[in-house]
Formats: C-alpha cells, sequence, structure tokens
C-alpha cells in the first residue's frame, strides 16, 4: 500500500453526532462532563484514545476550536501529527503542534500559511496547489514514514475519507446519550448521497470487535471491506 493504514477512531453520541451542538461555543470535550450519566464514563475515550496509532490525523478548524492557537507551549510527547489547514492555524497554533510532536506536518493549499514561517526542525509542510486527499496520504508516507494514521478529524474531512475509500477501520466509542439536531456534526457529514447509483461510495464495514464498557459506554471496532 502507497498509503498510510488509516483508522476512524470517533466518540460520538448514539445518534452519531461528535459535537453537542452547531457552533464553535459548544463542544464534547467541554460539554459532555457536565452531563451526569456521561460524565463518569468519559474517561474510557481518553484512556482508549492513549492506545492508538503514534500518528494522529486532525484538522486545523478542530485544534483552533480547541484553543491551540492561545494554549501555552506543552511538553513533547511521542505522538506526531498531520494537520489539515489553510487558516484556521496562526502561528502560534503551528509552534504548539512542533513543540508538542514528534513529527507535525501541516498540509496545505494556502502559500502564506503561517507554517511557511515556523523554522523548526521537526515541522514539514505539505503543500498542494490542487488539494488532494490520496496524495497527502501518500506523502505522509513516503517523505515523513507515517505507515499508520488515526483519523480524528470533523465531519467533513471524514467524509473525504470515505468517498475517496481511503479508510481501513473505523473504531467508535459510543456515548450513552442522544444530542439531535439537523445542523449538528455527525461522524460523516458532507453532501449527501443523491441517487442509487452512488451507493458504491458508501462504506460497508465488518464488525471485528465489541466491547460494553462501564457506565453504558459501547466500544466497536470494525474492518472496512468496501
Amino acid at each position: 500500500m502507497d498509503r498510510p493504514v488509516t483508522t476512524l477512531f470517533m466518540l460520538m453520541s448514539v445518534d452519531g453526532k461528535i459535537s453537542t451542538g452547531s457552533t464553535d461555543e459548544l463542544d464534547f470535550g467541554r460539554d459532555l462532563p457536565r452531563l451526569p450519566g456521561v460524565r463518569e464514563g468519559l474517561h474510557q475515550y481518553y484512556e482508549i484514545e492513549q492506545t492508538t496509532d503514534l500518528w494522529s490525523f486532525n484538522t486545523g478548524r478542530v485544534q483552533a476550536k480547541m484553543g491551540v492557537n492561545e494554549k501555552k507551549m506543552p511538553e513533547k510527547t511521542p505522538v506526531s501529527f498531520a494537520l489539515l489547514d489553510n487558516h484556521h492555524l496562526s502561528e502560534h497554533g503551528v509552534r504548539y503542534f512542533a513543540a508538542r510532536s514528534r513529527q507535525a506536518v501541516i498540509i496545505t493549499s494556502n502559500p502564506s500559511h503561517p507554517a511557511f514561517h515556523v523554522p523548526a526542525e521537526n515541522l514539514h509542510i505539505i503543500y498542494q496547489e490542487e488539494p488532494s486527499l490520496k496524495d497527502a496520504l501518500r506523502r505522509l508516507k513516503s517523505e515523513c514514514g507515517c505507515d499508520r494514521l488515526t483519523v480524528q478529524s470533523g465531519g467533513s474531512v471524514n467524509s473525504l475519507f470515505l468517498r475517496e475509500k481511503l479508510l481501513d477501520y473505523v473504531d467508535i466509542v459510543m456515548a450513552p446519550v442522544l444530542i439531535g439536531g439537523r445542523d449538528t456534526s455527525t461522524m460523516i457529514d458532507g453532501p449527501s448521497l443523491k441517487s442509487v447509483n452512488e451507493l458504491q461510495n458508501a462504506g460497508i464495514l465488518r464488525l471485528e470487535k465489541c466491547f460494553v464498557l462501564e457506565d453504558s459506554y459501547i466500544r466497536l471496532q470494525y474492518r472496512v471491506i468496501g
């Protein structure tokens, strides 16, 4: 395979939501700890997250929402991060990930991205005049040595992985909560399928493992077979 083996790893509600609402002020990480009956088992997701691949794929939008453009510089971790971003990360946000990561990779089609002004030895920029997730993954493997990648991006980018057949595994931790809301982000957003012919772009999964966790949480592990 000329790209990394990918695993979509997400925390979601029973109705498939990955946020508590449709605005950036609402977020699972901030809001689920406020909900009795949900907060008690939330630690299990973070504990499982610590066992995922040593390469993590995310987006600048999600990370900006989590405050990396204002956070203090972190300690170094053994995890490498690949971030798809055109305009959400500031120069401080890029420096934050360079400080945190073993390797930090910015994937961008913005020739003026702040990453070009950060002189960090562990920072690599994958610049694309025309955005291509497939090409970015190939370069991530060939140029950066990424063999396995955990995807933790938002619903719109997750849909690109799905439609372009770039997912190999799906690993879901399901929280015992219903969120609802037509405009609240789900695990897979992006354009909807509109015809029977487009069903070939659906992801067909085979369940490999199922774990009943504490406090009504569930973990489901699938292999993508089509």
